[in-house]
């Protein structure tokens, strides 16, 4: 490697000759990157052979599938707020990163993907694993770009980083040609702040934070719906402080879990289809509905045409798209969450609502009468995953992060774990992909070491990259896996009992012994069946130094409720 040293203007900038592989490299290290996730192949050996060099500097994670590796990245940007970082090879190798970065696009996760790609002569040959990967990435990622050049990837590294992280995040993807990682350049790095035409944070308008504060002050009967634009602003403490000086309830969505503690007297649980009754209900009563970072998803609204029609709508918002989408806005405060509740909760007025807060805790109670207290403390012989769930809120002291996969089991996680501090609940909102909670529970884990991470997870979806033991046994991450079997793809066979009159269409699971499967990838693993046996088999796995895996065999045909049935009005929110 040379060094030589130019002048631009009055200033001296240091440049090193190096290969466009050892580039991306130190673009990396620059960024403040000490995690890769990936997976080595053809088309990107040169990118691996120098990261041979940076060992000490930058970790790599070998997954054992790249669908893996991105779901780890995912879950280590959750918890982290940082972005996730993947390597690909081309062909299979970038094509497996699909669903991946569609699920981060559709829940704003930052990633940072690379690719691996023919040598630009080779473009557009059907050259060896060569496929047109922008094409394809496009609709799934925030922006994307081809680097046939050296001497380019160092400013389209810097532009990924800053496109992924600002504005409302997102996953970005390079794809670098093989003759670009080998040719060489004179390396600078300079981070990006901005170019034109992207305004990642809109201004705000304080007209319309002053409307919204006088509409919010003359409410009788108003009530706060809360997204992961609070979690991903890092506006905890000032919604927060928004919920108690105007004394508005709140609910949350499924990825706003987590950044409200689950036991503040305002917090008033989950919105939508597997939603607590009393948020659901009263969203049909309310007169002023504030949303804030979150987009009124059809999980959460259920029919459009009988949402929230007798009330006022604030959102605030930092993607405009998001504006009068789904539901119509009466005030749209543009801007990040943090700065704007800032400046509505010094705008509004102090405030109680004592009689509108009591009906949402008489509507808890009917729904713990009916649905909750059968869930947690059953008295029937089969295992319910909701008393799983609440051992482990005991286990952890509500501090753990939850990994969720997506089906029953993650329904029951959302309604029933409990949380005192954000960035704790790790699931698959948007997209809603099996096979997410193993891998994203391994990155979670790598995140936040100090933190217990506790992977829930179907017997359906753990099939679907089980193959990630091999990467947790190899990184020795101590995620606690907790399998909860009802030997059926539950919530599809949930709604075929309730909805095509139990006609169980291929939901029903002939399963493998997990116990042996996790014992032969060197991860300890257990089995409970029977209640007397629940707590310690949890205890065992939570005090066990290193992975674990236990499987819990819970009803077969057991349901989640509430519901909002598809179509219905959330209103129509059904307890049995």
């Amino acid at each position: 490697m040379d060094t030589l040293t130019k002048t631009v203007g009055e200033k001296q900038i240091e440049k090193q000759s190096m290969a466009g592989s050892e580039a991306v490299i130190r673009s990396l290290l620059a960024e403040g990157v000490e995690t890769v996730f990936g997976y080595p192949g053809g088309a990107i050996m040169p990118v691996y052979d120098s990261l041979w060099h940076f060992q000490e500097e930058l970790k790599h994670i070998l997954t054992r599938h790249e669908q893996g590796a991105i779901h780890a990245a995912q879950g280590m940007a959750r918890v982290t707020n940082k972005p996730g970082v993947v390597f690909a090879t081309s062909g299979p190798g970038a094509t497996n990163l699909i669903t991946g970065l569609a699920d981060a696009k559709i829940d704003s996760t930052p990633l940072v993907c690379i690719t691996g790609q023919v040598a630009s002569p080779l473009l557009g040959t059907d050259a060896f694993q060569e496929t047109d990967i922008i094409s394809i990435s496009m609709p799934v990622t925030k922006w994307n770009t081809q680097v046939t050049k050296a001497e380019d990837i160092p400013s389209a590294i810097a532009k990924a980083f800053y496109i992924a992280t600002s504005g409302r995040p997102g996953p970005v993807l390079i794809d670098i040609t093989k003759d670009a990682q080998f040719a060489s350049l004179d390396f600078s790095y300079k981070k990006c702040n901005g170019f034109r035409s992207y305004v990642p944070k809109p201004a705000l308008d304080h007209d319309e934070v002053e409307k919204a504060a006088r509409l919010i002050d003359s409410a009788k009967k108003p009530f706060i719906l809360f997204g992961q634009g609070i979690i991903l602003s890092e506006a905890e403490n000032e919604l927060k402080a928004f919920v108690e000086k105007t004394g508005i309830p709140a609910a949350w969505t499924v990825l706003g879990l987590s950044a409200m503690p689950t036991d503040h007297p305002l917090n008033v649980g989950m919105l939508g289809m597997h939603g607590n009754y009393a948020p659901n209900k009263l969203t049909n009563e309310c007169d002023v509905l504030i949303a804030v970072g979150m987009r009124f998803d059809d999980r959460v609204t259920g029919d459009l045409s009988r949402y929230a029609k007798q009330a006022k709508v604030v959102h605030l918002e930092i993607d405009p798209a998001e504006i009068d989408k789904n539901v119509k806005t009466d005030i749209a405060i543009l801007g990040d969450a943090k700065e704007s509740l800032q400046l509505l909760t010094s705008l509004c007025s102090e405030n109680n609502h004592d009689d509108w807060v009591q009906k949402f805790h008489d509507l808890k109670a009917i729904e713990y009468d009916q649905v909750i207290q059968k869930e947690l403390n059953p008295d029937k012989p089969g295992l319910t995953m909701g008393e799983v769930i609440r051992r482990v809120n005991g286990l952890t002291d509500s501090e753990a992060v939850v990994v969720t996969d997506v089906g029953q089991h993650q329904m029951v996680a959302c309604r029933y774990a409990t949380f005192k501090q954000t960035k704790s609940n790790v699931t698959s909102g948007g997209l809603g992909t099996m096979g997410f909670c193993l891998p994203a529970a391994l990155g979670a884990k790598l995140g936040a070491p100090e933190r217990a991470v506790v992977a829930v997870i179907g017997d359906g979806g753990f099939q679907m990259t089980l193959q990630e033991l091999g990467t947790i046994f190899q990184t020795n991450a101590a995620v606690k896996i907790i399998i909860l079997n009802n030997n059926f793809l539950g919530m599809v066979r949930q709604w075929q009992q309730l909805f095509f009159d139990k006609r169980y269409s291929s939901t029903e699971l002939v399963n493998p012994d997990f116990v042996t499967i996790s014992k032969g990838f060197g991860i300890e693993a257990s089995s409970v069946s029977e209640r007397q046996y629940l707590d310690a088999a949890l205890k065992t796995m939570m005090d066990h130094d290193g992975p674990y895996l236990l499987e819990v065999m819970v009803e077969k045909e057991d349901n989640v409720f509430p519901m909002v049935p598809t179509g219905a009005s959330v209103e129509d929110v059904r307890l049995s």
